[in-house]
């Protein structure tokens, strides 16, 4: 007979039903809902693939949402195709980057694009319709001061309505954005494929 065993398995489930006890505690204390301001940063990758999972759930729970691109509006990536092709009556997209400002050289064209972007996601947004709005690479945008980061804020702040939620992605988010956040992820870099000579790849980068 084993009673080694026995034993381990019942001081196993003692744990497991004390954490349930604990978690069922928790879900019973947080019964509030509200729109959150969602922020994907870090030099990690999967800032962009974190946010368009999460447009995926909201289209999956029948939820109107929309992408706006700052940045990579020039490319044509597999989130893009998928989203215009499949689900272009939940999701609106819109591209209105141009390319890494490495790429475009041109300081006054790139805030120009950023300002597009940025005037149409207020409008987005302040649909009440649009549960969930995706600002892709705003906060490269932000970085460079191609939008003004306290009128971002304010406009966060002030004018989001109560239930929908915003995703903002890219590196370097500025301190005011994350005072602002209910969530902020930062991803961490430990190793990339690129360092070691290997090119961007189609279902992985784009």
């Amino acid at each position: 007979m084993d009673t080694d065993g026995d034993d381990n398995a019942n001081r196993h489930k003692a744990k497991m039903q004390k954490i349930k006890a604990a978690r069922d505690r928790m879900k019973e204390d947080r019964q509030g809902e509200k729109g959150l301001v969602i922020i994907h940063t870090g030099p990690g990758k999967g800032k962009s693939s974190s946010g368009f999972g999460m447009i995926l759930r909201a289209i999956a729970h029948g939820m109107p949402c929309a992408v706006v691109q700052f940045i990579k509006g020039a490319w044509d990536t597999g989130e893009r195709r998928l989203l215009t092709t499949h689900f272009g009556d939940l999701c609106q997209f819109h591209a209105m980057g141009e390319g890494f400002t490495w790429e475009t050289q041109d300081k006054a064209r790139d805030i120009a694009a950023a300002q597009r972007g940025w005037d149409k996601a207020k409008d987005l947004i302040r649909d009440p319709s649009i549960r969930m709005v995706l600002l892709d690479e705003i906060n490269i945008a932000l970085r460079y001061d191609y939008l003004d980061v306290a009128e971002v804020v304010a406009f966060l702040r002030d004018e989001k309505p109560a239930m929908t939620h915003v995703v903002l992605t890219g590196r370097n988010a500025k301190p005011e954005l994350i005072d602002l956040a209910d969530l902020v992820t930062e991803m961490t870099l430990v190793k990339h494929p690129f360092r070691s000579g290997i090119k961007a790849q189609p279902g992985v980068e784009f």
